[in-house]
């Protein structure tokens, strides 16, 4: 995976109704240790990386890098967006195009964060890069991943095996931003 492509970066923070979309800072480094650590938080991703090593290796400001927004509610960091560039995905359907993951603290899960902060952020994209496909992956037994995805327009291109579990690629095609 690789950055967009996108000359400006970082953007202005992106504001919803109730969050904030920003670049990340120093005072996220907490947090999103707490995000790696989380066995929670990764019980479909392969497991949780240890808190030692995160807490050793986390760089001050960590993901800084264009296409890593912070999710932040009430000035405290409780998520993350990425947006990056499929350029070595294992699916055809999925190479070279944009490709859409998110990670959300348990304590802010099923309050509706999730899909505002993903539908904030696929806005901001079709406006910077108008009629961009969008892709995202997620394993088929992530039920709460696989009705997000579904809400925010993503359909199913494909289900394949990968990391010892079947998978679903849903692709979103390209949209106009909303006003």
């Amino acid at each position: 995976m690789e950055d967009l492509g996108i000359a400006a970066w970082p953007p202005e923070p992106i504001r919803t109704e109730r969050l904030v979309l920003r670049e990340p800072e120093a005072r996220d480094r907490a947090a999103f240790i707490e995000l790696l650590a989380s066995s929670e938080v990764h019980i479909y991703l392969g497991g949780p990386r240890p808190r030692e090593e995160l807490e050793r290796e986390m760089p001050e400001v960590p993901e800084r890098w264009p296409g890593s927004f912070v999710v932040e509610l009430d000035g405290a960091m409780i998520g993350q967006i990425l947006l990056r560039r499929a350029t070595g995905h294992r699916r055809p359907a999925a190479a070279g195009k944009a490709d859409l993951g998110y990670l959300f603290l348990p304590r802010a899960w099923g309050c509706g964060y999730a899909f505002e902060a993903c539908a904030a952020a696929l806005d901001w994209l079709a406006g910077v890069l108008p009629g961009e496909p969008v892709v995202l992956a997620t394993q088929s037994a992530n039920v709460a991943s696989m009705r997000l995805a579904a809400k925010l327009g993503f359909t199913e291109v494909e289900r394949f095996e990968a990391w010892g579990a079947e998978q679903w690629l849903g692709m979103r095609s390209p949209v106009t931003p909303s006003s």
